[in-house]
């Protein structure tokens, strides 16, 4: 995952939306105790920054160091570079005793993890059931409106070849991953549970967001640019002719939540 992101550390810290606090408080809703947060994939904290305001600790995680780097510095959180490959003594030594996280959380970076070996982990550290929580969530394509929307279809559908295969679990929405935990208290399934986010761009955002995708490296190594000439033109004519004019671009955000079974519980 660390390498398909390098180059685009910064571009992803500027323009990679924010998560609504109404997601947030859904899941603070869900686990009994809010003393440790553990985010995986963490990136530039983005996830980390609004859990740190209702948990007492946050620990976030990630395999790219460049990441890392942009991710706020808060006195309630602490950010650990780990392998992809992370053992369990590590994971309890370096990050979080067994037994001991309240939520272990995934913002937009579930589909690049080896799920089995991801779900040892998190039940390794989670607090024992009914009180340890999972909650992965995804955000998809951004909607700004019918123009601009279907220049934008246009490129995503030609970009599909330089999308790593874990895409299509985003593509899916995350209905039909794998997700073996309980409903949380008060529902009656694992979701996913929708909410969105907004962020306000003008033209030259909403490209570069496009250029920190995984599939714009990947595509720009073998030499194809996604966005030539033509496509920012069209770009352009879409959004209406005037590239400094801010608009409202909404991401619909899908999420998957549960607790630790109790037969599963390492705690």
């Amino acid at each position: 995952m660390a390498n398909l992101f390098l180059n685009q550390a910064k571009q992803y810290a500027a323009t990679r939306p924010a998560y609504p606090t109404e997601l947030f408080e859904f899941i603070a809703s869900k686990t009994p105790r809010h003393d440790l947060a553990w985010d995986v994939g963490t990136g530039s904290g983005q996830a980390a920054a609004s859990l740190a305001k209702l948990y007492k600790n946050v620990v976030g995680t990630d395999t790219s160091a460049q990441q890392l780097s942009y991710a706020p510095n808060l006195p309630n959180t602490r950010y650990v570079h780990t392998p992809p490959d992370l053992p369990l003594e590590r994971l309890h030594a370096d990050v979080a005793a067994p037994g001991s996280v309240d939520v272990v959380t995934v913002a937009q970076a579930f589909h690049w993890l080896d799920l089995p070996r991801f779900y040892a982990q998190a039940r390794s550290v989670l607090r024992a059931a009914p009180h340890g929580v999972l909650a992965a969530w995804c955000y998809t394509e951004p909607r700004v409106g019918a123009d601009v929307d279907a220049v934008f279809w246009r490129l995503y559908n030609a970009s599909q070849p330089h999308w790593a295969p874990n895409r299509k679990m985003v593509d899916d929405e995350y209905r039909s991953v794998d997700f073996p935990f309980d409903p949380v208290v008060g529902e009656s399934h694992t979701g996913p549970f929708e909410f969105s986010t907004e962020r306000r761009m003008d033209l030259g955002n909403y490209l570069t967001y496009i250029t920190s995708w995984s599939a714009y490296q990947t595509a720009k190594e073998k030499g194809v640019e996604m966005l030539d000439e033509d496509t920012v033109k069209d770009f352009a004519a879409a959004w209406g002719g005037d590239r400094d004019e801010v608009k409202t671009v909404r991401y619909p955000i899908f999420l998957r939540i549960g607790k630790v079974r109790p037969a599963e519980s390492d705690a």
